[in-house]
């Protein structure tokens, strides 16, 4: 009975960890003597994840050497489509009139330039992609994401005092503070304690665990950013459509470009370009577009896992 239940929660973990993220808050938040309760929860979670973030890097870097950081053609023809992408609806929400169009346009904007998720490389593993050309993404995609949003956003929103050089560096420091650091440790053991390197690599598969915590820790602070956004109904739903197009497209798009390389390197680039790191949409458009548009990054993480959760499902069924 116990390696049933064992077996279940495996499974379904992402779906179980999706509930328990948003189900979690919503109760709290719902019956209003635990409303307190319900932002001290969030104030944790926000806490705790980039934590979980940390060691699921980790746990990734360690069974990959630098020597694998290989790139790829794939990489720079998705890299480009992602900047053009992104350049493009923001000229187009820098031109067109009215809030609501707007607020659509630079969600779509959010979606497309926000990097690589750092838990991608877990899922890209498990379906037949390689860590490796994931992590190469998950690092080019931050580079892509400092260069251009300084440049673009102040088009879309010119009364933003942003200085580049400043801009770069606040970005830059938000998008690789959880990526250096968990790289510089695992590759210095790797060098410095080739024993606990190899001892270490035996629980890689752990971080599909932290991942599923990570997520439910992610989605109670999405689900806050959402509940407290102020949307009407209308523009939620259309945000949400937006979030899910841009999700699917981009799943596909990896997929297809990079079809041409192989079976594995198309696995890697559809995980590479269509899972996102949400918190970062939410960050942004919190803090440098229209505040509404955070929205997009916790819709999108509800996407790009039900996506994860069904490709798991097609693979134990063998169909993947």
């Amino acid at each position: 009975m116990f390696q049933s239940e064992v077996r279940f929660i495996k499974n379904w973990m992402l779906p179980i960890a999706m509930v328990l993220g948003i189900g979690t808050y919503l109760v709290l938040w719902a019956v209003p003597a635990w409303r307190d309760a319900s932002e001290v929860w969030c104030d944790i979670a926000a806490n705790v994840q980039p934590v979980m973030i940390g060691i699921m890097l980790f746990l990734q870097f360690n069974v990959v050497a630098p020597t694998d950081m290989r790139l790829h053609k794939w990489h720079f023809e998705l890299l480009a489509l992602q900047g053009l992408l992104f350049i493009l609806f923001g000229v187009a929400a820098a031109k067109v009139p009215g809030v609501n169009a707007k607020v659509l346009l630079e969600s779509t904007m959010l979606c497309f330039i926000a990097p690589t998720a750092a838990a991608a490389g877990v899922i890209t593993q498990k379906i037949g992609g390689t860590i490796s050309g994931v992590l190469t993404y998950l690092a080019l995609s931050n580079c892509l994401a400092s260069l251009l949003i300084p440049l673009v956003v102040p088009l879309v929103h010119p009364e933003v005092d942003m200085n580049f050089l400043s801009s770069f560096w606040i970005i830059f420091k938000r998008v690789f503070s959880l990526l250096i650091v968990p790289c510089a440790l695992a590759w210095i053991i790797r060098f410095t304690l080739p024993k606990l390197q190899k001892w270490l690599s035996k629980f890689v598969g752990w971080a599909f665990y932290i991942w599923g915590i990570s997520l439910m820790l992610s989605l109670t602070v999405a689900t806050r950013s959402t509940v407290h956004s102020g949307l009407g109904v209308m523009v939620a739903v259309l945000i949400g459509v937006v979030s899910l197009v841009c999700c699917l497209a981009q799943f596909w798009i990896g997929r297809k470009v990079a079809a041409k390389y192989g079976h594995s390197e198309m696995v890697t680039a559809g995980q590479a370009l269509g899972q996102k790191n949400t918190g970062f949409i939410i960050w942004l458009g919190f803090n440098f577009l229209t505040p509404v548009t955070s929205v997009a990054g916790g819709l999108y993480a509800i996407w790009h896992n039900l996506v994860n959760s069904y490709q798991l499902y097609k693979l134990r069924k063998g169909e993947l």
